[in-house]
C-alpha cells in the first residue's frame, strides 16, 4: 500500500511558501529530538534506525510498492543516506518519519512520512510505502490512524494533505476510509516511468478528525 509518491526521496525539498499561514494548534510533544514510540494494532510504529536499511531496501523496491511512487534508493547506503537525511530534517522541524515494525519483527517494513507545507507546520503533507507481504493485514490502516492522531494532537497540524495516482485503487480506497476528503484532480502532475500520471488531492482537516473520530473510529494507543 502507498501513497504520496513525492516522499520517498533521500533528498531535500525546498519549501517556497511566502504566504502567512493560519496560527496552528500549539503542539503538545517535542518530537524534533525523539519521536515517541505508538502502538498501532500489531506494530509499532518508531522513529527510523540506521539498521532499518537493509530491511527497507528489501521490501520497499519491490514493482508491487514501487508502482505509484517516486524511486526510492535502491541500495543499503542508499538507505542509509535517505535515513540520516530524515533525522537532519526531523531536527530543523520540517520533516517526521515513522518506521512500521510489525509484531515479531526487528526492523521497519514500511514508513509513514509527514513533511510542512508551511513553515510553522500547519499544513503538511503525508505520504507512505508499506512491503507487500504485508498488505491486507490492517497494519497500514492502524498505523495511519497513529499517525494522524499524533499530527494533529501533538505536532500542531492544521490541515494533512495527500496525493494517490488515480490509477492506485489501493491508495485511494485507503484514504477515503480514513475519513480524507477527495478535493480535486490534478491533471498530469506525476511522472513516472516517462509518463505523466493524473492524482488525486485528498484532504483531512484538524476540527473534521477530530469529529470522524469520535463517531467512526475506535482510538489507538
Amino acid at each position: 500500500m502507498n501513497v504520496m509518491p513525492t516522499l520517498t526521496q533521500s533528498e531535500p525539498r525546498l519549501d517556497t511558501s511566502v504566504a502567512t499561514a493560519p496560527a496552528p494548534i500549539a503542539p503538545t510533544a517535542d518530537w524534533r529530538g525523539q519521536l515517541p514510540v505508538l502502538r498501532a494494532g500489531a506494530a509499532t510504529l518508531r522513529q527510523l534506525q540506521i539498521s532499518d536499511a537493509a530491511s527497507l531496501v528489501e521490501v520497499l523496491t519491490t514493482d508491487e510498492v514501487t508502482r505509484f511512487i517516486s524511486p526510492p534508493p535502491t541500495t543499503v547506503e542508499g538507505f542509509e543516506r535517505f535515513i540520516a537525511w530524515t533525522l537532519a530534517e526531523q531536527a530543523a522541524g520540517r520533516y517526521i518519519c515513522f518506521g512500521i515494525v510489525p509484531d515479531g519483527c526487528e526492523h521497519a517494513v514500511g514508513i509513514i512520512q509527514v513533511r510542512q507545507l508551511e513553515p510553522n507546520f500547519a499544513t503538511a503533507e503525508w505520504g507512505f510505502a508499506l512491503g507487500s507481504a504485508f498488505w491486507g493485514m490492517g497494519l497500514f490502516h492502524a498505523s495511519a490512524l497513529a499517525v494522524i492522531d499524533f499530527a494533529f494532537e501533538h505536532v500542531g497540524i492544521h490541515r494533512l494533505e495527500a496525493r494517490a495516482a488515480v490509477a492506485n485503487g489501493r491508495g485511494n480506497a485507503a484514504l477515503r476510509k480514513l475519513g480524507a476528503v477527495s478535493e480535486a484532480v490534478l491533471r498530469r502532475s506525476f511522472l513516472r516511468n516517462g509518463t505523466y500520471l493524473d492524482q488525486v488531492l485528498w484532504g483531512i482537516a484538524a476540527t473534521e478528525w477530530v469529529y470522524f473520530r469520535s463517531t467512526a473510529l475506535p482510538h489507538v494507543h
